[in-house]
């Protein structure tokens, strides 16, 4: 997949999961495109790992399932982000 296919997948998939994922995430539309990409990566391996068994680095594709990996990934990583910015602080 492009670069072109990979920045809209994740503008798509990281507004989608920011807008379900309730209580304030912040960050902007870099943020926003950073953590669709990440969650494209993250859904399609646990996509992979359920389907299969074995852990692969996969990367979901532009398609509807595709994007629907993408948000489900999106928001496991934006709850693993919540997790560890609040150990943080």
């Amino acid at each position: 997949m492009n670069i072109i296919a990979w920045v809209v997948l994740g503008l798509l998939a990281g507004a989608i999961a920011k807008a379900i994922y309730p209580g304030y995430q912040g960050g902007g539309i870099l943020a926003t495109i950073i953590l669709g990409i990440i969650g494209a990566f993250v859904g399609g391996s646990l996509y992979s790992f359920f389907s299969t068994g074995s852990l692969q680095l996969v990367a979901s594709s532009l398609s509807i399932p595709g994007l629907f990996v993408a948000v489900l990934g999106a928001l496991v990583a934006i709850f693993i982000w919540s997790l560890i910015s609040r150990s943080a602080a």
